[in-house]
């Protein structure tokens, strides 16, 4: 149910935010419809971030506020790094098929692991402490809406030729 469609308008809350995030997330993927990875790995910016750093960045962003926070997991049992600077960092293996199909199970895992709670519950694996989830869904609209921003300047500038920085 796209967010525009009069359906959502009445939806219950845990459904729209739900919507909202999933239209963010496939945006996000979409990025790399049509990249190369030369593409896909190019900087034009002072920072990691590249168009396949954001998506394996919001990977990470998603086990961290839906795994971490809600099943208390600590980042090395889910197997991500310390820092978010240090999830924009590319591997040699990394490629767009392999980092959205990562991103894709982060996102199935998100909505599984969300799936009993209601929007009121308390998750307590933040290192902030108990938040509702509410706060978590607004929260990660927050992220993904910033980087599908950055994301959407970047893709601009890779296919129009821009040369890379860095």
């Amino acid at each position: 149910m796209p967010t525009m469609e009069p359906t959502a308008f009445q939806s219950a809350l845990r459904d729209q935010f739900e919507t909202f995030l999933d239209e963010h997330r496939s945006a996000m993927d979409a990025h790399l419809d049509g990249l190369t990875e030369e593409q896909a790995r190019r900087r034009l910016v002072a920072s990691k971030t590249t168009l396949l750093g954001l998506v394996k960045h919001a990977a990470f962003i998603e086990r961290v506020w839906f795994d971490e926070a809600v099943t208390r997991r600590s980042r090395a049992e889910i197997g991500i790094p310390d820092t978010p600077d240090e999830s924009f960092d590319l591997d040699a293996g990394d490629t767009i098929a392999s980092v959205r199909r990562d991103y894709r199970e982060a996102c199935a895992a998100s909505r599984k692991a969300t799936a009993d709670l209601g929007v009121d519950d308390l998750v307590h694996g933040n290192r902030r402490g108990p938040l509702p989830l509410r706060w978590v869904y607004l929260h990660m609209l927050r992220e993904l809406a910033q980087h599908c921003g950055h994301a959407d300047i970047l893709r601009e500038q890779v296919l129009s030729g821009t040369p890379s920085g860095s």
